[in-house]
C-alpha cells in the first residue's frame, strides 16, 4: 500500500500541511515586519544623521572643517550627503558608491517648496544616478531645510540605496528561513512518529480483521491504551466473540438442517424467484437426474441450475398464484408426488420449496388392495351364487329323485369346501404377511419325504393322464426345514403343474444338495406361462389362465403363500417358463437354519 493511501500517510501529510501553512503565514508576516522595521530604522537613522549634519553646518563657521566632518560621517556610515543652496547642489559626499542621486531630478519630483517652507521630508523613490545610463535605483531620501535667512530652497539631503538596508535584513531573513526549516523537519518527524503510534493499534486491528475474515475467530486484539483506540479494541474483541458465537450457531443449524435433509426419505428442492435451484438433498438429486434423463436433457450445474421442463409449469403456477400445488409424475416407471409451496420474504414471494415423494409403493398397495377386494368378491360370488341357487332348488322341491338331491348336495358341499379353502388360504396369507408364521425345523430324510409327496399325487395325476416322478431317489440325503410348510409348497407346485400339463405330459421333482443350500425344482412339460405374466405369478389372485384355473378350482393364492413360506426359511423361489415347452419352479433353502422358530 502506498504511503499516501495509508492512515499514517494521510495523518502525517495533514499535520505537515497544517504546520507548513502556519509556518508560511508566520514567516511572511515576520518578513514583512522585518523589512518594514529595517526601512523605518534606516529612515530614523538617516533622520538622526541629517539633524547632526544640520547642527554641524549651522553651528560651525568654518566650511572646510564642516565639510570634512560631513565627509567622515558619510564614509563612516556609508551614506550620501548633498547640500543644496538656492535650488542647486553646493556640496556632496559619496559614502555609498552604489549610485549618486541626480539633484535636478530630485528637485523636480520632490517639491522644493518643502525646503522653502522649512518642512522635513522623508521619502522612498527610484532615482536615476546622475550622469549615468542605468536603471533607476530605489533610494531612501531624508531632507532637512537650512534655517539661514539669506538662503531660499536650501537644505541638507541624506540618501542611501535601499539595497544597503536589505543587506542588513538579509541575515534576519536567513534566521527566519533556518528556523522554519528546522521547525518543518521537526514537525515531519513528530507527525510521522505520532501518526505511527496512533495507527499501530489500527494496523493490528486490520490484521485481526483479515484473520477473522479468513475464519480465525480466536484472534484477539491487544488493548494497549484506554483512549478511543483502546475502546475500539475492546469493541472489536466483543464483536469477534459475538461473531464467533453466531457463526458457530449458524454452522450447527446448517449441519443440523443438512443432516435432516439427508436423512429424509423425501426429496427437497429450494428455488429462487427465477426458478434456479438453490438447495437439494441427495434424494432430490436422484429424482432430478431421472427427470433430466427422461426428458433427454443434460442437467445444468452451477449457479444457473434450473428445474426440468416437466416441473417448470408447476413452479410458475405456485409463484403466480402464491399457494401450494400438488402434481404427480411418472418417472422411469415410478410414481412421484411433487408438493410445491411458495417461500416468502416478508410479504413478497422470493421463491418456492418442493417436496418430492416416491409414492410407487403406496400406489401399488392401493392397486393391490383394490385388486384384492375385487378378486375376493369375484372368487366368493360364484360359489355363493351356486350355493344359493342349488339351495333354492332343494327348498322349492325341484329335485324330486334321490339322485338329483344327492348330486345337488354334492355340489353344495364342493363349493363350501372351495370357500373354506379360500378363507383359510386368505387367513394364512394374512398371517404370513404380518410376520406371524411358525417354523418347526427338523432333520428330514429327503428320499422318503419326496417319495411320499409324489405318491400322494399318483391318483390325481392319472385323472389328467400325466406322470409324476422323482428324479434320482435313494441317495440318503438329510436336510433341515419345516416339513409341513415345505410339503405345502411342493404340493402347490405339483398340483399347479398337473393342472397345466397336457395329457401324456411329465412332471419331475428334482432335488440337488450343495455345500451351503438345498435346491428343489418342479419341472413340467406343460403349456408354459407367457413371458409378460412371469413377474406377477407370485402375487395374490394372479392367474395366467383364468378360465382353466377356475375350472379346476384354483384360488390364485397358492404361489403367494409358497413365496412367503420360502422367505420365512430365508430362501428364494424363482420361475422359468416357455410357451409350449413347459415351466420350472426352483426354490432354495439354506443348509443351516439360524433359529428354530419365528
Amino acid at each position: 500500500m502506498m504511503l499516501w493511501q495509508s492512515v499514517v500517510g494521510k495523518l502525517w501529510f495533514t499535520i505537515l500541511l497544517l504546520v507548513t501553512a502556519v509556518l508560511t503565514i508566520l514567516m511572511v508576516l515576520l518578513l514583512r515586519f522585518t523589512e518594514g522595521n529595517a526601512i523605518e530604522e534606516a529612515e530614523s537613522r538617516l533622520n538622526s544623521y541629517a539633524n547632526m549634519a544640520k547642527t554641524m553646518y549651522e553651528t560651525h563657521t568654518d566650511e572646510t572643517s564642516t565639510y570634512d566632518y560631513l565627509q567622515s560621517l558619510s564614509n563612516e556610515f556609508q551614506i550620501n550627503i548633498t547640500i543644496i543652496k538656492n535650488g542647486a547642489k553646493a556640496w556632496s559626499a559619496q559614502g555609498n558608491r552604489s549610485g549618486e542621486i541626480n539633484v535636478a531630478t530630485l528637485l523636480e519630483e520632490w517639491s522644493v517648496e518643502g525646503l522653502e517652507k522649512g518642512e522635513r521630508i522623508v521619502t522612498e523613490a527610484n532615482y536615476p544616478a546622475s550622469g549615468q545610463e542605468q536603471d533607476p535605483i530605489e533610494m531612501i531620501v531624508v531632507g532637512v531645510p537650512l534655517s539661514e535667512d539669506y538662503l531660499t530652497s536650501s537644505g541638507i539631503i541624506l540618501y542611501q540605496p535601499l539595497s544597503a538596508v536589505e543587506e542588513a535584513a538579509a541575515e534576519t531573513r536567513r534566521i527566519i528561513y533556518l528556523s522554519a526549516g528546522i521547525a518543518l523537519v521537526l514537525t515531519t518527524v513528530f507527525a510521522f512518529f505520532l501518526s505511527s503510534r496512533i495507527t499501530a493499534p489500527l494496523r493490528k486491528m486490520r490484521q485481526a480483521a483479515l484473520e477473522v475474515a479468513q475464519g480465525q475467530f480466536h484472534t484477539k486484539v491487544p488493548i494497549l491504551t484506554q483512549d478511543e483506540i483502546g475502546q475500539l479494541a475492546i469493541a472489536f474483541n466483543r464483536m469477534r466473540r459475538e461473531l464467533n458465537r453466531n457463526i458457530s450457531e449458524l454452522n450447527q443449524e446448517k449441519e443440523q438442517l443438512s443432516h435432516i435433509l439427508a436423512s429424509m426419505a423425501d426429496g427437497v428442492i429450494t428455488l429462487d424467484r427465477q426458478g434456479r435451484i438453490l438447495l437439494t438433498n441427495p434424494q432430490a438429486e436422484e429424482v432430478l437426474a431421472l427427470l433430466f434423463y427422461e426428458e433427454g436433457q443434460k442437467p445444468i450445474t452451477g449457479e444457473r441450475k434450473t428445474l426440468p421442463v416437466s416441473l417448470t409449469p408447476l413452479f410458475e403456477q405456485v409463484v403466480s398464484a402464491e399457494k401450494e400445488e400438488l402434481q404427480e409424475l411418472s418417472v422411469q416407471g415410478r410414481s412421484m408426488a411433487v408438493l410445491m409451496a411458495p417461500l416468502y420474504a416478508e410479504e413478497h414471494v422470493r421463491g418456492a420449496v418442493a417436496v418430492v415423494r416416491d409414492v410407487t409403493e403406496e400406489r401399488r398397495h392401493d392397486k393391490l388392495r383394490k385388486d384384492f377386494i375385487a378378486n375376493v368378491s369375484h372368487e366368493l360370488r360364484t360359489p355363493i351364487s351356486m350355493l344359493q341357487g342349488y339351495s333354492e332348488a332343494m327348498v322349492d322341491g325341484v329335485t324330486s329323485s334321490d339322485e338329483e338331491r344327492k348330486e345337488v348336495a354334492q355340489i353344495i358341499y364342493d363349493e363350501s369346501l372351495r370357500m373354506g379353502r379360500l378363507v383359510n388360504e386368505l387367513l394364512d396369507l394374512a398371517r404370513m404377511e404380518a410376520g406371524y408364521i411358525d417354523l418347526n425345523l427338523e432333520e428330514v430324510d429327503l428320499d422318503s419325504y419326496l417319495e411320499r409327496i409324489t405318491r400322494k399325487f399318483a391318483s390325481f395325476a392319472r385323472e389328467y393322464d400325466v406322470t409324476v416322478e422323482l428324479a434320482k431317489p435313494g441317495r440318503g440325503q438329510i436336510a433341515v426345514f419345516d416339513p409341513d410348510r415345505i410339503e405345502q409348497v411342493l404340493t402347490n407346485l405339483i398340483h399347479n403343474a398337473i393342472r397345466h400339463t397336457n395329457p401324456g405330459g411329465l412332471i419331475t421333482v428334482v432335488h440337488e444338495q450343495e455345500e451351503e443350500r438345498d435346491t428343489f425344482a418342479v419341472v413340467d412339460t406343460g403349456r408354459g406361462i407367457p413371458e409378460e405374466d412371469l413377474p406377477y405369478v407370485f402375487e395374490r389372485f394372479y392367474k395366467a389362465d383364468k378360465a382353466r384355473t377356475r375350472q379346476h378350482g384354483g384360488t390364485g393364492l397358492g404361489l403367494a403363500i409358497a413365496k412367503h413360506i420360502i422367505d420365512a426359511h430365508q430362501g428364494k423361489i424363482t420361475v422359468h417358463s416357455r410357451l409350449g415347452e413347459g415351466t420350472t419352479f426352483h426354490f432354495t433353502l439354506p443348509k443351516q437354519q439360524g433359529d428354530k422358530g419365528k
